[in-house]
């Protein structure tokens, strides 16, 4: 399907929450700088001694070293990042795991809590029972706890926090949607819980509460009918921010809940473009009463 409209008909998703527009905004082929003595960084490229950019995003400068960093593209995970993650692989002594990164990240079998929380070396018993465990499909949030040298992320689940997700919804963002926070986990006051992965993907299930399982087990009980809507509300929430471009956060997120409450909004018609536009005009205002 092709969608043949003319540029007036097509809604706005603009409306950003800090109307600033970002400085050294550039696309491809936009010239940098003409002076010589910068080294050429990711990004950019040299034609007749001047430097150019190869992708839209922000210039960055370090030193003489300038680079551009694209507004779109893969996730590139930094130390203490905390993120989500599907297994994809089980191998010898580590899972591979989906991140929206370049490569598949890993998860060493020595960097997991075994079930209970008990300290121990791994032994092989351990090893030949990595499938229950988990296993391939299973989401598990995790932290970058070192990166290799092919860029590869080395992750851990050692805190009690982390570790296998069950009964809840995935959604997916671009990475440069999630602001960093001292915190990526938030027990909602619309009586849910959400775990904002800087790698862009965003779990929102019933309220966590902590258990002394090492993050293996899973709850299957069924979810109440309220905890539901809840869920559904709030991820058509996200997922409104998402096409607004608007930064995502508990903040942010919460704003446009109680939005789409005020407007009367049902949850399936929340993603609406003409209910989108609403929603996110309402919080840009919200946003602006605070500054105030």
């Amino acid at each position: 399907m092709v969608d043949i409209r003319l540029a007036s008909e097509i809604p706005l998703f603009d409306i950003v929450a800090d109307s600033v527009e970002p400085k050294n905004l550039v696309t491809p082929g936009s010239l940098i700088t003409k002076e010589t003595g910068f080294m050429r960084g990711h990004g950019t490229y040299m034609q007749d001694d001047c430097l150019y950019s190869s992708v839209a995003g922000v210039v960055e400068r370090v030193n003489q070293l300038i680079s551009v960093r694209p507004l779109k593209s893969r996730y590139h995970g930094e130390i203490g990042d905390v993120v989500i993650g599907r297994v994809t692989e089980v191998s010898q002594k580590r899972w591979k795991l989906d991140t929206n990164a370049r490569l598949d990240s890993v998860l060493l079998l020595q960097s997991v809590n075994l079930p209970g929380g008990e300290l121990r070396r791994r032994s092989a018993e351990d090893e030949l029972a990595m499938r229950q465990y988990l296993k391939e499909g299973d989401l598990v949030s995790a932290e970058v706890q070192n990166i290799f040298n092919d860029g590869a992320l080395s992750l851990h689940t050692r805190s009690m926090k982390y570790g296998k997700l069950s009964q809840g919804c995935l959604v997916k963002v671009s990475p440069s949607l999630i602001r960093r926070q001292k915190t990526h986990f938030h027990n909602l006051p619309a009586g849910a819980s959400i775990i904002m992965g800087n790698n862009g993907f965003i779990w929102i299930c019933p309220t966590l509460h902590e258990d002394a399982a090492g993050g293996f087990v899973q709850n299957l009980e069924t979810v109440p009918h309220a905890d539901r809507q809840a869920i559904g509300r709030l991820r058509n929430c996200v997922a409104a921010l998402a096409q607004c471009k608007m930064m995502i956060y508990d903040t942010s997120i919460m704003h446009a809940y109680d939005a789409s409450i005020t407007l009367g909004c049902e949850i399936k018609d929340l993603l609406l473009p003409d209910k989108i536009a609403e929603v996110a005009l309402m919080v840009r205002k919200q946003f602006e009463m605070e500054k105030e």
